[in-house]
């Protein structure tokens, strides 16, 4: 299907003139454009695949450095994401932290930013992108644990109803081995940049 940008352009000239303004106006004429530009960025991700960032992987025993065989959590923290609520269509912003267990394939660094870039550029609600970020990892890598904790500010909750400007969200998502609380302990402690 893609994205309309032609559509996109005319809807936001009518929720102008819905809210009583004039989009003629020149503070307004390029609006519709500018949103509908806006729009194609921040919602880039709808029908990618993002599990494709994971194809490439590399194997540890017979990989390019078989002596550093990971003996525990492979770890990326505070990997900046944006998205938008798909509740009141305002944004998101925050940062993830990806950890796994490793079987015989890893996978390089950059990728794990590009899931969450991808998956967080749709309509979400931070619970869900955190849910499909830990099962794409999953599901596409030989790992025998996965645990992804989102930490980020709403501006549905800083903007609007409670206006709570320091107020964040924090949300957990986990499988395999990492699912049980006690399992992922030293790993959270290290996510939220403790020593363990």
């Amino acid at each position: 299907m893609g994205l309309d940008r032609i559509r996109i352009a005319a809807l936001v000239r009518e929720l102008l003139t819905a809210i009583g303004e004039d989009p003629d106006r020149p503070g307004l004429t390029q609006t519709p454009e500018r949103v509908a530009e806006l729009y194609a960025e921040i919602f880039a991700g709808v029908g990618e695949d993002a599990a494709a960032p994971l194809a490439r992987t590399i194997s540890i025993a017979r990989g390019p450095a078989p002596e550093t065989l990971p003996s525990g959590a492979v770890m990326l923290r505070d990997i900046r994401f944006r998205s938008v609520c798909e509740h009141h269509l305002l944004p998101f912003a925050g940062r993830a932290h990806i950890a796994y267990l490793p079987g015989e394939q890893v996978v390089g660094l950059g990728a794990l930013p590009r899931v969450v870039d991808i998956l967080a550029a749709r309509p979400q609600v931070q619970e869900r992108l955190g849910e499909q970020v830990a099962d794409t990892i999953a599901h596409s890598l030989d790992t025998r644990g996965v645990l992804v904790v989102l930490d980020a500010v709403h501006e549905c909750v800083t903007m609007r109803g409670g206006r709570q400007p320091d107020a964040s969200t924090v949300t957990i998502a986990a499988r395999g081995e990492l699912a049980e609380p006690a399992a992922r302990a030293e790993l959270m402690a290290l996510m939220a940049g403790r020593a363990a």
